[in-house]
This record gives C-alpha cells, structure tokens and sequence, in this order.
C-alpha cells in the first residue's frame, strides 16, 4: 500500500507541537507494517538546509500564481517530498508566525498551494509514483481532500487527522476565486464555513474518514464544550470519525540511551535517576535535596491549565515541593511563574525557552510532570512521562484521560495506578491533585511501584500504526492491497 501522508511539519526538521512528532514517527512505525508512506512538506529554510542528494520530481510554473518544485529526498530515515517554493515558504519567523509573533499575512496561500501540490501528486500527475490513499493532518492540509472531491477524476480515499480543532484556519471568503476550485466548492458541503473559506471545516467535510489523536478527544469533539463550533458537522459525520490514541518514538525516548541524559537507567535501576534530578536541580538553581520536584513542560496557556500552576505555586512549596517550568507562551502567565520563581529562590526555576534536549534531562530527572490542561486531544508530554518514570499529574480530557491511569486506592491496590488524575478543572481539585501527589512520594514504595508500571505501559506506536492501517485498508476498494 502507497500513502502520501502531508504536514506543515515533521519532526525533526520542524516542530512546534504534537502534530511533528505524529507525522515524524507515524511513517517509521507503518514502515514495519509494509505501507510505504512518503510526506509532502514545505520547503522552509530549516527543511530545505538538511536535504541531501535531493531529486526535482515535479514542477509547478503556477501554483497559485507561483513557480515551485517537488523535491524528494531521504531525512532520518523519513521518505520526504519538499514543496521548495522560496516565494511562500522562504523566509525568517516560524512555519505559521513572521519574526514578529504575528500570522504570516498569506497563510491562506501558502498552505492551500501546499495542499493543491499534495493533490496534484494523488492525482497521478508526479511521475513514477501514485499513492492508494491520501492522509492529512490539520487545517494546514484542509483543503487537500477538497481538491480532490472537487476534481473530475477518480476518487482517491482521504484521511484527515484532527490534532487539535481550536486551530481552525478560517480566511475571509474573498480568497476563494484564488483556491482553483469551482464555484460550487463554496457551499455547505464544501469549503464555506459561515460565509468564509473553513480549511479545517474543507478537510472534514470532504474527506473520506476523519481520525483525532484519542478515543476520548473522539467523544469530547462531538459536545458544544470542545467541538469549537464543529461539533454539528462532527455529529453528522460520526460514523466515518475515529479516535486512534498517538504513540511516541520509543527509540528517541529511551531512558537507557538517551544522549540528552546525564545518566542512564531503566526500569530495574530507578536509582541511576538521581543523576538526572541533580542535573535538573542544577540548571533550575534548585536546592538539591529529596523534596519532590514537579515539572512543567509546556506552551505556557490557558489552555494548558498554566494558570492552575501559577496560583498553585506558593501551595506546592508549603506542600514540601519544588517545581520547574520549561516553555513559552502568554506573557501574563510568564511574568506570574517568574513572579513565584523571585518569590521562592531554590525552590521554583523557569526557563521561557524551548529546548528540546532539556526537556529529555527533565523527564528523566523530575518526579512528577504537571498537566492540568483543559483540553487535550491527545498529549504527548505524559507519554514521555510514563516512559521516563515522572509520573503525570493530569486533568481528566482527552487523551490524557486515556493513558493515565489513576492512584485511587483499588488501582494501587492492584498494582496499575501510573499517575494521578483529577477534574473538572478546577483551581481546588488541582491543588487537592498536587497534595496528593506528594503524600504518595512520600511512600516510597508506593510512588517507586507507580513509576515502574508507568514505565511498562505500551506508549510506542505499534498498536496505534495498526489501527491506522486497518482504516487505510477499510477505505481501499476490496482486493486492492
């Protein structure tokens, strides 16, 4: 079976969030099961400067009105086709943010070309190579399955992964005569989404099943709470919406050859974590002592429930506990975790940064991780957690929900708690979560026992690969792979 699978980002050549490590990891993992996948992505500077005996596999004169061409080529073991157009994708900032923190003024242009390319390929038109099947990946690759709903040729089964439906891509309708589609794609079952041009509304609307990144996010999307306005099109499109929990790359988070480690360890040797704690203590100008040391690695927002932490932060520290933050994010959030780092020298640090190798040092050094999101569809950092031995802190959503299982007293009786869970979120439920997370690490039989199982859970993408390969072969006309 041949897949194209399209993101605006792919780890480890780009990453600002979950949807990299998906789109990193996934192909890997489908690889094993002989589904041969290659990824359309931008060719942004980060992209283009780490290709290597690259191969020009298609040209575009114009491509909504610029020149651009394919390029194919093999980066960490990824089979990836780069979309090198320097008009839309060669420039400084982020993949969706100018050096300003504002949206890049064409987004709309710049994404939509990307997903017409990917079109373009499914349709045949890339010599040498057909996929059986499309899948895309948020509202950057929206518009790809219209592209191909709206085409007159054959259909081609399309996927669409929701990674998290508060990112919706909606432009001003005024676009729509520079998409190339025809004028009938600007209608409810099309592209329009309240008299706009709805890109992640496009790709659910018109592909051929829709997955989100847990079966609790599945659920949650449905209800007016998390839906975000696409709850009634979801419900209408249930039966073809799946929830396919992610997986990590259990070979870059590998507590026992970890490069990003100050010292290895595995399940058999919680004692070696030591190492990493003093390590962490150090770059945090913490007091190294036996206290529980709580992390936060996070984008710094409401979302994430980082408000909960700042106002929690005195209470942790009367609690007996120390605590970490690495991130960026809301600047009033910042300054109130920097205000409560001054407040309490040696017992709180904050990095505002992103750094991927601290975060490894982190996970590995820490006793506990601190989710308290809102929502989640699926989260990533309380796998890392559970891999590593930091046990999760988390609120009870989405796929938080669905890979941590709680500390009340029949799962430790039997031996299965690997986290502490709470909700709704609520400031005095998190709080009542932070005071039971340190009663419990002051068992230490109890919390080293959580740990353990933690570390035993199936975190990787098999089980999840396979799912995505069963819906694959559901939507092939039978006998056809």
């Amino acid at each position: 079976m041949k897949v194209l699978s399209v993101a605006s980002e792919v780890y480890p050549l780009v990453k600002t969030g979950g949807l990299a490590d998906v789109a990193g990891a996934l192909p890997l993992a489908l690889g094993k099961l002989g589904i041969e996948m290659k990824t359309l992505i931008p060719g942004y500077p980060a992209v283009m400067s780490a290709l290597r005996d690259v191969a020009i596999r298609m040209t575009f004169d114009d491509l909504l009105g610029v020149s651009a061409d394919v390029l194919e080529a093999k980066v960490a073991g990824l089979d990836l086709l780069v979309l090198d157009c320097p008009a839309l994708f060669d420039r400084a900032g982020g993949p969706y943010l100018d050096t300003h923190g504002h949206d890049h003024f064409d987004n709309w242009r710049r994404f939509a070309a990307l997903s017409k390319a990917g079109a373009e390929i499914a349709l045949g038109n890339m010599p040498g190579w057909k996929p059986d099947l499309v899948h895309v990946h948020d509202w950057q690759t929206g518009l790809l399955p219209a592209y191909l709903r709206f085409a007159d040729t054959p259909a081609i089964p399309t996927v669409m992964t929701i990674h998290n439906i508060a990112f919706q891509g909606n432009f001003n309708a005024d676009i729509f005569p520079q998409l190339g589609l025809p004028p009938h794609a600007f209608d409810m079952e099309g592209v329009e989404y309240y008299n706009q041009v709805g890109y992640l509304k496009a790709g659910i609307q018109t592909a051929w099943a829709v997955t989100t990144v847990s079966p609790s996010y599945a659920e949650e999307i449905l209800t007016p709470e998390f839906g975000m306005g696409l709850e009634g099109l979801l419900n209408r499109r249930v039966s073809d919406l799946h929830g396919i929990v992610n997986g990590i790359d259990v070979d870059v988070w590998n507590p026992q050859s970890d490069k990003d480690l100050a010292n290895h360890y595995s399940v058999g040797d919680l004692k070696a974590r030591r190492e990493n704690k003093r390590a962490v203590e150090a770059q945090f100008g913490l007091v190294d002592d036996d206290a529980p040391l709580f992390c936060v690695i996070s984008r710094l927002t409401w979302q994430k429930g980082v408000d909960l932490i700042a106002q929690s932060a005195d209470d942790l520290v009367a609690m007996g506990g120390k605590l970490a933050v690495l991130g960026s994010g809301d600047a009033e959030l910042v300054n109130a975790l920097q205000a409560a780092a001054s407040r309490h020298p040696g017992r709180i640090g904050i990095k505002v940064s992103y750094d991927e190798p601290l975060s490894h040092l982190m996970q590995a050094g820490c006793d506990a991780i601190l989710i308290p999101s809102r929502f989640e569809p699926c989260g990533l950092t309380q796998l890392y957690g559970l891999r590593y031995g930091c046990v999760p802190v988390v609120s009870r959503t989405g796929g938080l929900n669905d890979t941590v299982i709680d500390a009340n007293p029949a799962a430790l009786a039997a031996k299965s708690a690997t986290g502490v869970t709470f909700g709704p979120v609520t400031l005095d439920n998190f709080k009542r979560a932070l005071r039971r997370a340190v009663r419990l690490h002051g068992d230490t039989k109890t919390w080293v026992q959580m740990q353990k199982q933690g570390m035993k859970s199936d975190v990787s993408w098999e089980k999840s690969a396979g799912l995505y390969a069963e819906l694959y072969s559901s939507l092939l006309p039978k006998g056809s792979h």
